[in-house]
């Protein structure tokens, strides 16, 4: 093989049609589009349109809300990170953070941090700093010795607010 010899494979490039080029080309005077009507004129896009037929879009239900305040946490459960800690993957004598969690490819996502939840069983005494934990993920934690350092504000309870 030589470098003169390199080709494309055949219809690996196309070249563009070239449209309303004169009778001869197969594609003059109409360009393609066919006869006369709206979708013959340019500027035209009928996207969604069907006949004056409610359009599916309109016809299905709107559901759901976005909640603009709502907080995106990444959910790890002490379970997975006993198992990361078990694998090497984690160091259980430093400080647990979304830093480490993270590297470690166990919270993905949670751009507002990392919330800790107590599904499955944790052995290991562990300590954490994360933007939330449930109740029962900081019990079994300090059961252990460990303790859960929360940096996200507490919710007020509906008493206190009263």
């Amino acid at each position: 093989m030589k470098l003169n010899d390199i080709r494309d494979n055949e219809g690996a490039r196309h070249r563009r049609m070239r449209i309303g080029r004169g009778i001869g080309s197969g594609k003059g005077k109409t360009g393609g589009r066919g006869q006369k009507g709206q979708k013959s004129r340019s500027g035209v896009a009928v996207k969604g349109f069907e006949g004056g037929q409610m359009p599916l879009h309109m016809r299905l239900p709107k559901r759901g809300f976005n909640n603009p305040f709502g907080k995106d946490y990444a959910q790890v459960n002490l379970g997975m990170i006993q198992k990361f800690i078990d694998a090497g993957k984690l160091d259980a004598s430093g400080v647990i953070d979304h830093e480490t969690l993270q590297a470690a490819g166990l919270a993905r996502g949670g751009k507002d941090g990392v919330r800790l939840l107590a599904k499955g069983e944790l052995t290991t005494k562990a300590s954490f700093k994360v933007a939330g934990a449930s109740k029962g993920a900081v019990a079994q934690v300090e059961k252990l010795g460990g303790k859960v350092e929360t940096t996200a504000p507490a919710k007020a309870d509906k008493a206190d607010a009263e």
